[in-house]
């Protein structure tokens, strides 16, 4: 009897039977309960690729030494080679009472080749092997989210770049606060998604060390060779010691760690197109391809692309606390209770990757609106600081006493229903009588931005620079 799993393989049900790949130790079967909750072959088998991969570096390796013969290192690769090629077509079983991607693919080339698959194996154990296929498909994993970011973050650079000059309230609070532009506002996304590429990077080099070869837990008593299979492998280097060989996943930790601050970054960008395609703002506009309606209320449009993304942080969240939890207790080395980082850390990545795919596209999609985003600067006194300042540079006063002024100033503007921009020289003279109609030059919005020229600021020459210096970092 078998299933059918959404990645396409079948998976045979397990059978309540002795496991001949652990050889004379266990002669009787397994409870059902204990066949269910040991195997992990259902989540493990996304590491097919890297598990032949590494079994075909081991057994040249095991050629090159002298430990098996040429003829059965040839045999056993073009075995592997096979089973790739059944998995790759969705024509692998895969059992259940196999337990592990391992033993699946082990059981299936001695099933190919006869006795030189049990060649294979000598030398290592399931403990170095599964560490090194995670390790690979971590490394994988990185940098396919690494290229995910960079499209994200062309995409941002893109559409900020027209929109160096267009102002915007910037807010603290969710209040208004000062003037900025569209593209600076942008720009702070393309300053976190770099950092989290760096994080991500840092992650890869830490993590590019192999396991292979440790074996269980001890090292070997044959005379392999690590640094080539290392290399093999893409690795810089053969993990240092075996017992940390087979017990670490600070590699899988560190890489929760970075996907889960993207994952904010992300929600938080998310959470910005909410409120920006909402009523109450109307600041950018997503089209029918990154919205949806209602099964009742015909009027709504909906942004429920940018609500998932915000609502999917919550996996990578979850998915970094819960492995941090299985680590905390752990003796060295290897205990089964670490094969739950693999689920976690897969479910993790699928909603990242489909998060920042889905960002990506929102933000190629997004129009911003100009017009409605001038309209909302206009609002909430957000000049009240170059006011003061201009009291500061113009009257000399210390800056406390010019925040108490322009204060006053800004409750008249209140009271009166009026702008700053609006209010008559002879109503702010009532209160300070040395302002003069010079300070009507810091009052616009327009001006507001231009002033703020300070490296990092919202100018809108400072806003085109940052945009060049991040496309050159980004060739």
């Amino acid at each position: 009897m078998t299933d059918k799993t959404r990645d396409g393989p079948k998976t045979e049900a397990a059978k309540p039977a002795a496991n001949r790949m652990w050889g004379g130790r266990f002669a009787g079967g397994h409870a059902e309960i204990m066949e269910r909750i040991n195997a992990s072959i259902d989540v493990d088998r996304r590491l097919f690729a890297e598990d032949i991969e590494g079994s075909i570096a081991h057994a040249a390796m095991l050629v090159r030494q002298g430990i098996i013969r040429q003829e059965d290192g040839d045999t056993i690769r073009r075995g592997l080679e096979q089973i790739r090629d059944e998995i790759e077509r969705g024509d692998f079983a895969f059992s259940r009472s196999l337990e592990d991607i391992h033993m699946n693919v082990e059981a299936r080339l001695a099933a190919l080749i006869g006795a030189p698959a049990g060649r294979l194996h000598t030398a290592r154990s399931r403990n170095d092997q599964i560490a090194t296929d995670f390790k690979l498909w971590v490394r994988g994993a990185i940098d396919a989210l690494g290229e995910g970011l960079r499209e994200l973050v062309a995409g941002l650079l893109d559409l900020a770049e027209p929109h160096a000059g267009t102002v915007m309230p910037g807010y603290t609070h969710l209040q208004p606060a000062q003037p900025v532009t569209f593209g600076h506002h942008l720009m702070a996304y393309v300053e976190m998604f770099e950092r989290d590429r760096g994080r991500l990077a840092d992650a890869r080099k830490r993590l590019n060390e192999s396991p292979l070869g440790a074996a269980a837990l001890a090292g070997t008593s044959f005379p392999i060779d690590r640094e080539a299979t290392a290399t093999a492998l893409g690795f810089d280097r053969p993990a240092a010691n075996s017992m940390d060989a087979v017990a670490d996943r600070d590699f899988a930790l560190e890489y929760l760690a970075a996907g889960a601050i993207l994952a904010v970054h992300l929600s938080r960008l998310a959470e910005e197109i909410v409120l920006w395609t909402s009523d109450g703002f109307r600041f950018v506009r997503l089209s029918d391809a990154y919205s949806t309606g209602s099964s009742i209320m015909p009027q709504k449009r909906n942004p429920d692309a940018a609500e998932l993304v915000r609502g999917k942080a919550g996996r990578a969240l979850g998915a970094l606390q819960a492995l941090l939890v299985v680590m905390k207790g752990l003796p060295l080395t290897y205990g089964k209770d670490m094969q739950e980082d693999k689920e976690l850390t897969f479910e993790a990545t699928d909603s990242l990757m489909l998060s920042v795919a889905a960002m990506a596209g929102m933000v190629r999609d997004m129009t911003p609106d100009p017009e409605a985003m001038r309209r909302a600067t206009a609002s909430g006194h957000s000049t009240a600081t170059d006011l003061a300042d201009w009291l500061v540079r113009t009257l000399s006063l210390p800056f406390r006493e010019a925040h108490e002024i322009t204060g006053r100033i800004v409750k008249l503007a209140d009271e009166r229903g009026s702008s700053l921009a609006d209010l008559p020289l002879a109503a702010m003279q009532a209160i300070e009588p040395r302002v003069t109609d010079a300070v009507f030059a810091v009052l616009s919005v327009e001006r507001s931005v231009a002033s703020r020229t300070s490296f990092g600021g919202t100018a809108p020459d400072n806003v085109r620079r940052a945009i060049k210096a991040a496309r050159e970092r980004y060739r």
